[in-house]
């Protein structure tokens, strides 16, 4: 079994139970015609004003920021590959009254199935990347998606969180690779990163991580031009067991020397 089908049949499982969890808000969204997603509000101020911006959000699991940056006023269309998480969304958009298309796709098939140079903003959000083993093709993606003059916004997991283990006789440590890697991490893990009301059998993953340098020299490459870089000292989930306060805004931090590492970042590029 392929890493592609591993990692569908994970999702595929994961996303019903996302929808049902208390974690992800679902049911604010249709009860708060104002409510938007913690990632898309956290980077409001960067992001500015969409209304009107045709917009596709890659990889948009189920749906919460796509629906967030329609209500910001784009003309949004989110894309996944997973059927249950498209499923997920279009529901989500229906009950939260807003208009956006969900299609189901492969990232890497996102530009044979959606209009080319059409789109004024690609936007992808936290816990992406890392299930995408090439991140060159996926720059190659989002250029071909934007229309001259149009931007990439991403939030991300920084590759140093991601290259971290928690180990409780030592703290932290760095155990996994930073850079990208010919062969996928394999985890193994019961669960999933928020409270579910099951058990789940699909739970294996594949996994890679892209370092920063890795993924801007990719969008270079693809012409685009970086506006704006910044990294964050927080991540809106509980990244580690341990070691982390949550802040006022639902972000999680570490409770002593959070100078010493990123957590994630926020990356803006324009097509040339």
């Amino acid at each position: 079994m392929d890493s592609f089908a591993i990692n569908l049949a994970n999702w595929d499982e994961r996303a019903p139970a996302h929808a049902r969890s208390a974690d992800y808000g679902l049911a604010k969204f249709a009860a708060d015609p104002g409510h938007l997603s913690e990632v898309v509000r956290f980077d409001q101020p960067r992001l500015g004003d969409i209304a009107g911006l045709r917009g596709v959000h890659l990889q948009c699991h189920i749906g919460t920021d796509t629906v967030s940056l329609a209500r910001l006023g784009a003309r949004m269309t989110g894309l996944d590959f997973s059927p249950a998480a498209v499923a997920e969304a279009a529901r989500l958009a229906e009950a939260a009254g807003v208009t956006a298309d969900f299609v189901q796709s492969d990232l890497y098939a996102a530009a044979d199935v959606l209009p080319n140079e059409a789109y004024d903003l690609v936007f992808t959000g936290i816990g992406a990347l890392c299930w995408l083993p090439d991140i060159r093709r996926w720059a190659a993606v989002v250029a071909r998606l934007l229309k001259p003059g149009g931007r990439l916004f991403l939030r991300e997991g920084h590759p140093m969180l991601w290259a971290l283990h928690e180990d409780t006789a030592d703290g932290l440590r760095v155990a996994y690779p930073y850079f990208e890697t010919p062969e996928p991490l394999v985890s193994d893990e019961p669960g999933t990163y928020v409270d579910a009301d099951r058990e789940f059998t699909h739970t294996v993953s594949h996994s890679w991580n892209h370092g920063l340098g890795e993924l801007v020299t990719a969008l270079l490459a693809e012409g685009l031009r970086i506006t704006m870089l910044v990294e964050h000292d927080s991540v809106p989930w509980k990244a580690l067991d341990q070691g982390m306060v949550e802040d006022e805004r639902g972000e999680w931090r570490l409770a002593e020397h959070r100078e010493r590492v990123p957590l994630t970042y926020t990356l803006q590029a324009v097509k040339e």
